[in-house]
């Protein structure tokens, strides 16, 4: 039996682009929770087929961005949270992790998720399971338009988790691996956190536009791989189901980059397992123990932007720690932040 504790220095990666079927007219949780079971079935077919033709040493499948529910439109927060928001150790967790046991991967995705220690509040959560099926990474995305963040709760969060828990690095035997949600590939100070704590693999769970000009958020997924000697896995939804949104809006170019920012593998749209590679960690390691000209990260020097970075405040913590919120705080907090710099001549 194929001992999966052993670090491997190469094997194959998925970025597995399926269609996210939203549960925004279930009417409760028991109807969503039918949904998102339906939705984890038709998962488990879609890796056992995948993983039978990449091969046995297909070991990491990336997939989108709020795969099982979609994400809010109208809804209120209670709402959406009592209706679409995973337990931390709830039903849909506990199948996930039996598809890593079945099949040997280490399963990384995006979920809405509840957490006791902020029961007002859910955070979008980017998860890794390894082949065990224990959850051995949780990050929850720290720039969001519309949900809430550690940010807004960040003394407490901070309490809570303390500074690696909001840039958790997981060290596993496939290589360091970090998460980045959605249009946080276009912030390139959450990557750098994650590479200054030693991050080699980045999983993106994403839900975009699919263009075949170059986006900004592809051109973002290429320079995070160069600037941080890094892999991007990303993997893009197959298009938004149940959903006033046409469907094909977030639809294709899931896509795997390597360290020099060479795409290895990219997919169309539709349901696809097209975007899978191999991740050579050996390769990258050797680069970045190499020096030279083209060693981005060990020719860093933080301390030039460190203070830059303390004396400035553009959108404030803690709004969301000690009142109860609605949709508009979100909105509203972003205007106030737009007025405050335009006075300070910044904007």
């Amino acid at each position: 039996m194929t001992d999966y504790t052993q670090p491997l220095e190469t094997f194959r990666a998925l970025a597995l682009q399926i269609t996210c079927h939203a549960v925004n007219q279930a009417r409760d949780r028991q109807e969503a929770g039918i949904l998102m079971q339906q939705a984890i079935a038709r998962l488990t077919q879609q890796i056992a087929a995948s993983v039978a033709f990449i091969g046995g040493d297909c070991r990491l499948i990336v997939l989108p961005e709020y795969f099982l529910t979609g994400f809010p439109m109208g809804e209120s927060m209670e709402v959406w949270a009592n209706k679409a928001c995973l337990e931390i150790n709830g039903a849909e967790y506990e199948a996930l992790s039996n598809i890593a046991q079945k099949y040997s991967i280490f399963l990384a995705g995006n979920a809405y998720e509840l957490d006791p220690n902020f029961p007002t509040l859910y955070f979008q959560t980017s998860f890794v399971i390894d082949p065990s099926g224990t959850v051995v990474l949780r990050y929850r995305r720290l720039n969001s338009m519309f949900a809430p963040t550690p940010h807004d709760v960040w003394d407490k969060y901070l309490d809570c988790y303390g500074l690696d828990g909001v840039f958790p690095v997981a060290k596993t035997a496939i290589g360091n691996l970090a998460a980045l949600a959605s249009e946080e590939i276009l912030y390139p100070e959450v990557a750098r956190c994650l590479a200054m704590r030693g991050a080699e693999i980045f999983l993106h769970s994403t839900s975009e536009i699919y263009n075949k000009h170059l986006t900004p958020k592809d051109a973002a997924k290429i320079t995070r791989a160069v600037e941080n000697m890094a892999y991007v896995i990303s993997a893009n939804t197959a298009g938004l189901a149940n959903s006033p949104i046409p469907i094909g809006s977030v639809d294709g170019g899931s896509k795997i980059i390597d360290h020099r920012g060479l795409v290895l593998a990219e997919t169309g749209a539709g349901e696809s397992m097209a975007a899978f590679a191999e991740i050579d960690l050996a390769a990258l390691r050797r680069d970045r123990r190499r020096p030279g000209l083209n060693n981005l990260l060990a020719r860093q020097r933080f301390e030039l932007y460190a203070q830059s970075y303390s004396q400035s405040n553009f959108y404030p913590a803690n709004t969301m720690l000690n009142q109860s919120i609605d949709r508009k705080h979100f909105i509203q907090t972003q205007q106030q932040t737009i007025e405050r710099l335009s006075d300070l001549g910044i904007v």
